[in-house]
């Protein structure tokens, strides 16, 4: 498939250009997000429990999407070790853990992919993957459908929008021809049917530097629009705010809009939003197995406060389910307009 263009030189790059963008998003000269909260009435941001587990299984993807902030592609190496999945199934085991969420890259493209599926499964906790559509009708995966449906897979779905023209200049030309035909193959399996268990929600990202527009109104268009013209059927969709971390920071530094949209995030600040940003049940987790607070901070190498476990191998949910959160001024891309998450829309 031929991919979107980037001007991107980094990612092959030594792991401090991470460092880096941190820097730049710390020294936004304006009000820190610490401030913001503290100002709201909060002394600091606070997990509340751990009951999601979401697992980077590699930076390995079949595509290289333009607002993709974990700079995942076809020629990144990092990939998870069947000896920290087996970490992380030990983890979930005999905890409040109840869901396993699996991101990539392509986290399909993980040898043990299927592996971590069937184990978490069998420990009875709902497992959902982060799917990028395409990557269902790749040479060698022609199967990976069934086993998702086999298994009960959630599958949560990236169509950054519903009109093809826009997709594409996201994630490359022909990406949403293929999206479409992954969708309708995940139809005829029984996702997204309405007496279908088999649940499947599509992902909405902006085009361009812009707040995701309400996403209750959103879905309804996705929707018809999708049922008119390819008889598709979906669950929900969410609608989650571009970060402005890897590409997307870099996009924005190069065509001079970083300033403003780092002003349009905090101007539309909600502090209702607080209450269900994902890091507050959610325990990101790396390829290499170490510990973040959402999977932004992993992007971002900006782990778990000290004097907390560092590792999937060292996890402690008694240490770990009321701990002081890792904040950045990226943070308020979760807390802008109705707030945005994994989960999509928050307030």
């Amino acid at each position: 498939m031929p991919q979107a263009s980037t001007s991107l030189n980094h990612r092959n790059a030594p792991l401090s250009v991470a460092s880096e963008q941190l820097r730049i998003l710390n020294n936004t000269p304006t009000v820190s997000f610490a401030a913001a909260v503290e100002n709201h009435g909060f002394h600091e941001l606070r997990s509340s429990s751990v009951e999601i587990l979401q697992v980077n299984v590699g930076k390995l993807c079949n595509m290289t999407c333009r607002h993709c902030h974990v700079d995942a592609g076809p020629d990144r190496r990092e990939i998870m070790t069947r000896e920290t999945i087996d970490e992380c199934l030990a983890a979930i085991r005999g905890t409040d853990i109840h869901t396993l969420d699996l991101t990539g890259g392509a986290p399909e493209m993980n040898p043990d992919f299927r592996y971590f599926v069937t184990e978490a499964r069998k420990l009875g906790v709902h497992v959902i993957d982060r799917c990028n559509l395409t990557i269902l009708l790749a040479k060698g995966y022609e199967e990976m459908a069934g086993f998702l449906a086999e298994q009960q897979v959630e599958i949560v779905a990236s169509l950054p929008c519903y009109l093809e023209q826009n997709t594409d200049s996201q994630r490359g030309d022909g990406a949403y021809r293929q999206s479409i035909e992954a969708l309708q193959l995940l139809n005829r399996l029984g996702y997204g049917q309405p007496d279908s268990e088999l649940k499947l929600t599509l992902v909405f990202n902006p085009v361009g530097p812009s707040l995701p527009p309400e996403q209750t109104q959103l879905e309804a268009a996705y929707r018809d629009y999708l049922r008119q013209e390819f008889q598709i059927e979906f669950n929900r969709l969410f609608t989650i705010t571009n970060m402005p971390i890897s590409r997307y920071l870099e996009d924005l530094l190069e065509s001079g809009q970083y300033e403003a949209y780092m002003q349009k995030l905090i101007d539309a600040f909600n502090p209702a939003a607080l209450a269900g940003v994902m890091c507050r049940q959610t325990l990101s987790v790396s390829w290499d197995g170490q510990l973040y607070d959402c999977d932004f901070n992993q992007m971002l190498e900006l782990p778990t406060s000290p004097g907390l476990p560092q590792r999937i191998g060292d996890f402690d949910q008694n240490l770990l389910k009321n701990r002081q959160i890792a904040v950045g001024q990226h943070c308020f891309g979760c807390t802008a307009g109705s707030g945005s998450s994994c989960q999509g829309a928050i307030a």
